[in-house]
């Protein structure tokens, strides 16, 4: 199963059925295939164009032939965005330098990232070098004792400390950031849309930090969240039906107008873009008269229908963008998301700026991006809760989901609808469909996990399950050695 996912997933980058089949028999995953050397993916009958589609690099449009059905387009690629990130590594100070030097002196195998803590929590404080030291041999001992056995069952170890917890769990909502006009979805529905990999969440949230140099007049800020926020002609002019003369009013509100920065030419000119309304689209004083070509009271309802949910300005799928003031700066958090077009916004601080959509994330910014968000997400759906599980679980998790370089589901299409245990497979869900398939395929089942040997009712193979004893008795005249 797992060498017919790679075969699709490197098909969807635009190469052939055979030409994918072979990357996946030679290098065993796509992102190996992708980071190959091209004299390496020549060999196996790849051109140029090839490997620029297989790296992202191509842009026009490539068919992909699947045998037995018809071909179709490669998605083009998405638009490339440079994000602006500044360097603000800060550099090691003179305590954390010299404690790394007491570390190497001492030969204890401390991280430094652990070194900093310690040093950031004494910095200021006059402590004698000897009792660094021992707070440096402190610090290795308890490092030492969070460290896990090699042999231990970190999978099993990881769900029950998510799991447990997650039946405590509430089912509700919660106002986002002290913003009450907008609801994010916490609690157990958060936590299933996570592992679920959901490319939508039920609640879709941004929170777009400003740029400093654009808040120093709270205008400027207006002025971005209103180029963010989705504005339709719904939502700056009241619609009126003349049913005599077989058209509708379009009456702009001129408050609103000014409200959301939009000009009655705009509101006309975007109705002049929109399919069927061509030439129907006349100026009237201060408001705009839509005339219907043929005397049909259905045909006037759709252009009703189309006249209110005709887009104006903003970004398709922000409903709503509210202004909040956070220290010096401030924030705009947003009901809906497009991470994409939002980085793209002249003002926005590409750097702080986020969304709680974990497919957004990957699709703009990469797996690696996608992967703090998964640990992000889920540690402050638990934390929300009063739930405190080790990061070190919900790591695992992230992990797992990302670890073939696509945020992928836990579920029966993801990674335990994957497992090559057939047993494993029908303990998650719907048994009987994996053992009749695994019947009718002549799948065959080891018994090499836990999962397995615990529905069979033999010892797991982890720990002392692990180890075979032989016990061969001394015959007569001879010595035990």
């Amino acid at each position: 199963m797992a060498k017919k996912d790679t075969i699709n997933s490197i098909m969807k980058l635009g190469i052939d059925e055979e030409k994918a089949t072979k990357l996946a028999d030679h290098y065993g995953s796509k992102q190996k295939a992708i980071t190959a050397p091209d004299d390496g993916l020549k060999k196996l009958g790849l051109n140029s164009d090839d490997i620029k589609s297989l790296r992202g690099t191509k842009v026009e449009k490539k068919a992909v032939a699947k045998k037995g059905s018809k071909k179709k387009e490669a998605p083009v690629e998405r638009k490339k965005i440079d994000i602006i990130i500044p360097d603000k590594t800060p550099k090691p100070s003179e305590l954390e330098v010299k404690m790394r030097k007491m570390v190497k002196d001492m030969k204890l195998d401390l991280p430094h990232a652990v070194i900093k803590t310690v040093a950031d929590r004494i910095e200021g404080i006059d402590v004698p070098d000897d009792r660094i030291r021992k707070l440096l041999k402190r610090s290795y001992e308890r490092y030492q004792e969070h460290l896990m056995d090699p042999n231990e069952s970190a999978g099993i170890i990881a769900a029950q400390s998510i799991g447990e917890p997650g039946t405590q769990m509430t089912m509700r909502t919660f106002h986002y950031a002290g913003v009450a006009e907008i609801n994010v979805t916490l609690g157990l529905p958060r936590l299933i849309e996570i592992v679920d990999a959901r490319r939508v969440p039920s609640t879709p949230m941004m929170e777009i930090h400003v740029l400093p140099a654009y808040t120093k007049d709270v205008e400027d800020v207006r002025r971005i969240a209103s180029n963010i926020e989705m504005t339709t002609v719904v939502d700056v002019a009241s619609i009126e039906t003349d049913i005599v003369n077989m058209k509708v009013l379009v009456n702009p509100d001129e408050r609103k107008l000014v409200q959301k920065g939009v000009a009655i030419e705009e509101i006309q000119a975007e109705l002049l873009k929109t399919r069927g309304l061509k030439g129907l689209v006349e100026r009237d004083g201060d408001r705009i008269v839509i005339s219907s070509d043929e005397p049909s009271f259905k045909k006037l309802q759709r252009i009703i229908d189309d006249v209110k949910d005709r887009k104006i300005k903003g970004i398709d799928g922000i409903k709503r963008a509210i202004i909040r003031k956070l220290g010096e700066g401030y924030v705009i958090y947003t009901e809906g998301s497009n991470l994409a077009r939002v980085l793209d916004q002249e003002g926005v601080d590409q750097s702080r700026t986020y969304t709680n959509a974990i497919q957004e994330v990957y699709d703009v910014l990469g797996v690696e991006a996608a992967r703090r968000a998964i640990m992000k997400e889920a540690s402050q759906t638990l934390e929300e809760q009063g739930l405190n599980v080790d990061i070190r679980h919900i790591m695992l998790v992230a992990d797992l989901m990302t670890n073939d370089g696509d945020v992928k589901a836990i579920g029966r299409h993801g990674i335990s609808g994957r497992k090559s245990s057939v047993l494993a497979r029908a303990a998650f869900e719907i048994t009987a469909v994996h053992l009749l398939h695994a019947a009718l395929t002549g799948e065959e089942d080891h018994l090499d996990g836990v999962a397995e040997n615990i529905i069979v009712g033999q010892p797991v193979t982890l720990g002392t399950g692990a180890v075979n004893l032989e016990y061969k008795p001394v015959k007569r005249g001879q010595t035990n050695d």
